[in-house]
């Protein structure tokens, strides 16, 4: 089975919410002092975050480029990283062997929502006055 090709702007929204769950997981361990912990210990978060987001996003039409371009559909990142975030915890759960704490999956599904709604908006306003412009 062959994969279709990804378009430039599907490739960019790609990377862009790679580095938003890389840059809230940096955000996450800053805040409890514990950068030092290394990229081991951070990828318990970044890649189930990330893989939750992967599963969930594409139900929500996030990678359609009609999609990410239009302002009044930025609620669809938003609510696909909230639906991803117990997603998100329970992988991570797995991956500990440690109990899922309810506080944790609320906090990384709070910030990683806004922070992927923000990196959308910026990516939607560009797209727009790409359109304008040119």
């Amino acid at each position: 089975m062959k994969l279709p090709a990804l378009s430039r702007q599907t490739l960019t929204l790609l990377l862009g919410d790679v580095i938003v769950v890389a840059l809230v997981t940096i955000f996450g361990f800053a805040t409890h002092g514990r950068l030092e912990s290394g990229a081991n210990r951070m990828a318990t978060t970044f890649l189930p975050v990330l893989a939750a987001w992967l599963c969930v996003a594409p139900f929500f039409g996030v990678y359609e480029v009609g999609v990410a371009r239009q302002p009044r559909l930025l609620w669809r990142p938003f609510y696909a990283m909230v639906i991803a975030a117990p997603l998100a915890g329970w992988l991570r759960g797995l991956w500990l062997g440690q109990p899922i704490i309810p506080l944790f999956v609320f906090v990384l599904g709070g910030i990683s929502s806004l922070a992927v709604l923000a990196w959308r908006a910026i990516y939607c306003f560009i797209a727009l006055r790409k359109i304008t412009e040119g």
